[in-house]
Order: C-alpha cells, then sequence, then structure tokens
C-alpha cells in the first residue's frame, strides 16, 4: 500500500473511531434520518439552520468504518457554510465516490487536491458496495437542508 494510501485509511480509521460532531446538536430546526440496508448503517443528522448558514451540524447513529467516517468528516467540512456551498461539495463528494466525470469545474473530474481531507474517500469508486457507505450521510444532508421529513435510504 502506498504512504498516502495509508494517510487515507488512518484518517478514515481516526474519524470512524472518534467520530467528530456525534451529537445531538442543541437548538437544531432541521432533522433527517438516513439508513443503509445494505451494510445496516443508521443515522441521523442535525442541522442548526440560521437563514441560509449552516450554524451547527452534528449526527448520531450506528454503522461502518466508512459511513461513520463519512459522516464525522461532512459534518467538520460543512459547519458554518451556506446551503448553496454544502450542495456543491455535496455534489463533488458523490462525483468523487462514484468516479464519475463532470462533478468538477466545467465537467471535469473532480480534483481531489481540492476536497482535502474528504479525498481519503477518493479509492471507495473502486468497492461499488461501499459508495452507498460514503455517501449516506450526504444525502442525509441533502434532505436536511431541503426540510425533508422523509427518511433517506440508499436503496
Amino acid at each position: 500500500m502506498s504512504e498516502l494510501s495509508d494517510l487515507y485509511q488512518e484518517v478514515i480509521l481516526d474519524h470512524h473511531r472518534r467520530p467528530r460532531n456525534y451529537q445531538v446538536v442543541p437548538g437544531a430546526n432541521r432533522v433527517a434520518n438516513g439508513h443503509n440496508p445494505l451494510c445496516g448503517d443508521h443515522l441521523t443528522l442535525y442541522l442548526r439552520m440560521e437563514g441560509e448558514v449552516i450554524g451547527d451540524v452534528g449526527f448520531q447513529g450506528s454503522g461502518c468504518a466508512i459511513s461513520k467516517a463519512s459522516a464525522s468528516m461532512m459534518t467538520d467540512a460543512v459547519k458554518g457554510w451556506t446551503k448553496e456551498r454544502a450542495c456543491a461539495l455535496l455534489e463533488k463528494f458523490h462525483g468523487m465516490v462514484t468516479g464519475g466525470a463532470g462533478s468538477g469545474a466545467g465537467g471535469a473530474p473532480v480534483d481531489t487536491a481540492e476536497m482535502g481531507k474528504l479525498a481519503a474517500f477518493a479509492g471507495v469508486c473502486e468497492f461499488p458496495a461501499r459508495v452507498k457507505c460514503a455517501t449516506l450521510a450526504w444525502h442525509t444532508l441533502r434532505a436536511a437542508l431541503d426540510g425533508k421529513d422523509e427518511p433517506v435510504s440508499t436503496e
């Protein structure tokens, strides 16, 4: 395994073992639930929106290392961002983990360098069954941002 792959694996394991923002957000005004039946991942995402800005974000739930690490890193990334900016990152992340072109600027593939620590999930596209684990929190974020009440499922 390359040094970069080792580093990415360590980042994912660190966020799985010590998830950031693993909490119910006081004053949350948006809540969404997500479930990945294939892997058994469950999560509840809590947002406190201040106008169009994510004032605070947290999550609780259980799941595999990829699912929990993705939720942890996502909450770290989007806290304090506008809804528009968070949705743009969601699209880039989804393009990166699905291996899809066209999610970057001008239809180009996503530049993993601009993804920061989230680039740790770039290799997920090589394991199609794990894509749903990595994207569950992100789809749940979209539902919360859109104020949808129905649970999110990766199936």
